[in-house]
C-alpha cells in the first residue's frame, strides 16, 4: 500500500512539462486524468467519455476493427432481402394459378405391371365436373377442361400452343382478366360457337406487326375461330409461360375440336378457404360413388390442392434463404474476433494508462466498464453502418439487375441486436483482462 502511495504522489506531481511530454508520447494518457469516482459508486458519464475518446485517438484502427461487422451485417441483410423477394416472387406467380383452388385430374392407367403417369387414365368426364357443381356445398365455381396441343395458324403466321377447352367461370376461377375485347359467354359455350380468346404470347407471335387480333380469323388446327378477346399478361408462373395458351368455349373444343367426351381435369374453386379439407373428402367420396370403385380399390383420380404447392415453395424458398443469411452471419462470428483481437492488443498498448487510472483510484469494473463499451460501441458502429450498405444493396438491386428484393425489417433490427450482443460477448474477456492487472505492474510496464 505505501508504495502505491508513493507511486500515486508521483503522478500527481509530475511537473506540466513532463505530462505534456507524455502525452504526446501516448495518446491515450489524457484518459487517465478522468475524474475519479465518489465513494464506491460507478459513474456511467465518466467511463463513457474516456471509452469514446480512446476509439477517436485511433481512428484508423477503430474503422478497420468495424470492417468484419459491416461485411457481415449488409451481407445477411442483403442476403435475406433477396431469397424474401424471391419468396414473394415465386408466392405472387403461383398465386396467379388462382386462390382456393382444387383440381381434379384422371389417375394413371396400368398394363401388365406397368403403370403410367398421372393423368394417363381417362376416368373423369364432363358428367362428373356437372355433379359436383349440383351435389358440393360451398364452391364458387366449377370448370371442366379439355386441353391439347395445336398448330395455331393466321395468314402466313403460325405458332403451336397450347388450346384450352373451358367454361367462362374457368377465367374468374383462375384469376385470368380480359386485356382486350371480351370473354366469350355461357351462350356461346352452349352453343358450341367458334370463338376464342388469346393469350399475349400467342398474339405476339401471330400478329408481330402489333395489329390488334381482335376479330380475326384463326385456324386452330384447320377449324376457323374469330378472334373476340386477349388475355391480360401473366407471365411465367416458374414451370410454364401462362400466357402461350388459347381457350375456347368447352363444348366447341369437346364436339369441333378435341372429339372426346373424357376430360383432361376439373378445376374447382372453395369460396371458404377453411372449407377446403371438407369440400375435398366430399368430392372424392362423389366421385368413388359415381366410379363405382369399392372400398378396396385405390382412386382413379387425384385431387390437388393449390395452397399446398404454394405452401412447399414457399418453405423451400424460406430454407434456401436462412441457409444463405446463416452463411452470412458468420462473417459477424469472424467480425467478432477481430473485435476481440483488436482489443487484446489494445489492453497491451495501454498497459501503463490503466495502471494510473488504478492507481488514482478507480475502480477496476470501472476499467472493465470502459474496455467493454469500447467493444460493444465499436460493434453497434459497425453494425449500423452495415445496415446502412445492405439495406442500400436491397434497394439498387431490382434496378441495377432486375431482381425483386424485399426489405426485411426483421432481419434489420435482428442485425443490430446481435451486433450488441457480438460487442459485448467478445469484448468481455479483454475487457476482464485490464480490469485485473496489477496497478504497481502496470505503472512499471513499457
Amino acid at each position: 500500500m505505501a508504495t502505491m502511495l508513493i507511486d500515486r504522489e508521483a503522478v500527481l506531481e509530475t511537473p506540466p512539462a513532463t505530462r505534456e511530454e507524455e502525452q504526446e508520447a501516448d495518446p491515450f494518457a489524457l484518459l487517465a486524468e478522468v475524474p475519479q469516482a465518489s465513494g464506491s459508486g460507478f459513474r456511467l458519464f465518466q467511463t463513457i467519455p474516456s471509452a469514446l475518446a480512446a476509439l477517436r485517438a485511433n481512428k484508423g484502427r477503430s474503422i478497420l476493427t468495424t470492417l468484419g461487422i459491416i461485411i457481415g451485417v449488409a451481407a445477411v441483410i442483403a442476403i435475406v432481402a433477396l431469397g424474401e423477394g424471391a419468396s414473394a416472387s415465386v408466392s405472387s406467380q403461383l398465386a396467379g394459378l388462382g386462390t382456393n383452388l382444387l383440381t381434379i385430374t384422371p389417375g394413371s392407367t396400368r398394363s401388365g405391371g406397368a403403370a403410367g403417369g398421372a393423368g394417363s387414365s381417362v376416368t373423369l368426364t364432363s358428367a362428373d365436373a356437372d355433379a359436383i357443381s349440383q351435389n358440393i356445398q360451398g364452391l364458387s365455381g366449377v370448370s371442366p377442361v379439355v386441353s391439347g396441343n395445336a398448330q395455331v395458324i393466321y395468314g402466313n403466321q403460325n405458332w403451336s400452343t397450347r388450346v384450352q377447352a373451358v367454361t367462362p367461370g374457368y377465367l374468374t376461377i383462375n384469376d385470368w382478366t380480359i386485356g382486350q375485347g371480351s370473354a366469350f359467354t355461357d351462350q356461346d359455350n352452349t352453343n358450341a360457337n367458334n370463338v376464342a380468346v388469346l393469350g399475349q404470347t400467342v398474339v405476339t407471335n401471330l400478329f408481330p406487326n402489333g395489329q390488334s387480333p381482335i376479330g380475326q380469323l384463326v385456324r386452330i388446327r384447320n377449324v376457323p375461330f374469330t378472334v373476340v378477346g386477349v388475355l391480360a399478361s401473366k407471365g411465367s408462373n416458374g414451370f410454364q409461360d401462362q400466357d402461350d395458351t388459347i381457350m375456347i368455349p368447352f363444348r366447341t373444343g369437346q364436339v369441333r375440336l378435341f372429339g372426346s367426351s373424357n376430360i383432361n381435369q376439373i378445376v374447382v374453386q372453395v369460396a371458404d378457404s377453411s372449407q377446403i379439407d371438407t369440400v375435398n373428402s366430399a368430392m372424392a367420396n362423389l366421385l368413388r360413388q359415381r366410379h363405382k370403385l369399392q372400398s378396396y380399390q385405390a382412386d382413379d383420380f387425384s385431387i390437388r390442392n393449390n395452397a399446398d404447392i404454394i405452401s412447399r415453395v414457399s418453405s423451400v424458398s424460406d430454407t434456401l434463404t436462412m441457409l444463405l443469411g446463416g452463411v452470412a452471419a458468420v462473417s459477424l462470428v469472424v467480425g467478432g474476433i477481430g473485435i476481440m483481437n483488436i482489443m487484446l492488443v489494445s489492453v497491451t498498448e495501454r498497459t501503463r494508462e490503466i495502471g494510473i487510472r488504478l492507481a488514482i483510484g478507480a475502480q477496476p469494473r470501472d476499467v472493465l466498464f470502459q474496455f467493454l463499451v469500447e467493444a460493444v460501441v465499436l460493434s453497434l458502429l459497425g453494425g449500423i453502418v452495415g445496415i446502412l450498405i445492405g439495406s442500400g444493396v436491397a434497394l439498387a438491386l431490382p434496378i441495377i439487375a432486375g431482381w425483386t428484393t424485399v426489405l426485411p425489417w426483421n432481419a434489420i433490427a435482428l442485425s443490430f441486436g446481435v451486433s450488441a450482443a457480438i460487442g459485448m460477448f467478445f469484448g468481455i474477456y479483454p475487457a476482464r483482462k485490464a480490469s485485473q492487472l496489477d496497478p504497481i505492474v502496470a505503472l512499471r510496464y513499457e
